[in-house]
């Protein structure tokens, strides 16, 4: 039996060594959970996709995702660097228009949109349930902003599909800029409640033809922060259609994010009602960097 091949891509890039980095694991046979957990903490990026089969024709693809931390049911920026693995080096015919993932949150379709340098890949989110609100001023100080840094006009509140976050509308830049969470200051509000994740945004953005600029920080052996975020950016679709932060829609939104970690990254978000359903998709650009096999025995 060969050893499993081991695919390096950066999702959300616009250019080499951009965006955000993914490890997408394929294997012929079963890996066993702990070496799964022991390999993405090796490679320590802030997920790594473990496909484990190929399935039968029109069936989904099985896919586990983990953090270095512990493993994840649902994430934005692998389900798309691992389509984009998938249709580019493994489906039968290669080149595809669509695909589904079946991830422990369940299945999620996956479509493919130009070609060549211009290809965008596309998630459709599960259905996503905006839930607790927070109160600015305790969440401020777990976020190093002010209180009056929070754009009062709309709440702090948690989003999730299986992962959550807290959602925390900031008034400018330079506030999303200060921001820094620290996990003793959030430990009251995880204590009520709230997840150990933080999805931050702003109404503007450093490049013309962009819309929002956001910052995700999370816990993962530490204080992580992602150069670009899928799940944050559909929770936040769901968001932006429910308070109308931007009007009641559709949304075909671009979104910053990255450029404090040095990983500039573009995510394109897109929202509406079909038949009075809330739709969101995701979408961005994956590049490759590197790919081989793992040399240990799996």
């Amino acid at each position: 039996m060969r050893s499993p091949r081991l695919f390096l891509v950066d999702v959300f890039a616009q250019s080499a060594l951009t965006g955000n980095p993914l490890a997408v694991v394929v294997s012929d046979a079963p890996i066993a959970e702990p070496l799964m957990q022991s390999l993405a903490a090796e490679i320590n990026f802030s997920e790594t996709t473990f496909v484990q089969r190929r399935p039968s024709a029109g069936a989904a693809y099985r896919v586990r995702m983990f953090t270095p931390a512990r493993e994840v049911d649902f994430a934005g920026h692998p389900i798309l660097g691992t389509a984009w693995v998938l249709r580019r080096h493994v489906a039968k015919p290669r080149g595809g228009s669509s695909m589904r993932l079946a991830l422990n949150g369940g299945v999620v379709p996956v479509s493919f949109e130009g070609r060549g340098k211009a290809l965008t890949t596309w998630f459709t989110a599960p259905p996503i349930r905006l839930g607790a609100r927070f109160p600015p001023a305790t969440v401020a100080r777990a976020l190093g902003v002010l209180a009056s840094d929070i754009d009062r006009r709309f709440p702090v509140q948690v989003a999730g599909a299986g992962t959550r976050a807290l959602l925390v509308p900031l008034r400018s830049l330079e506030a999303l800029r200060r921001a820094r969470l620290d996990l003793n200051r959030l430990a009251p509000l995880i204590a009520a409640g709230a997840p150990s994740l933080a999805y931050l945004f702003c109404a503007d953005a450093r490049c013309a033809g962009n819309h929002l600029t956001a910052r995700f920080f999370f816990e993962a052996n530490g204080v992580r922060e992602d150069p670009a975020t899928g799940n944050g950016a559909a929770f936040l679709g769901a968001y932006l259609m429910k308070h109308r932060l931007l009007g009641s829609g559709p949304l075909d939104l671009r979104i910053e994010q990255g450029a404090d970690v040095g990983r500039p990254s573009l995510v394109r978000l897109r929202a509406g009602r079909e038949a009075g359903r809330l739709t969101v998709s995701v979408g961005g650009a994956v590049l490759s960097v590197a790919q081989g096999r793992l040399s240990l025995g799996c």
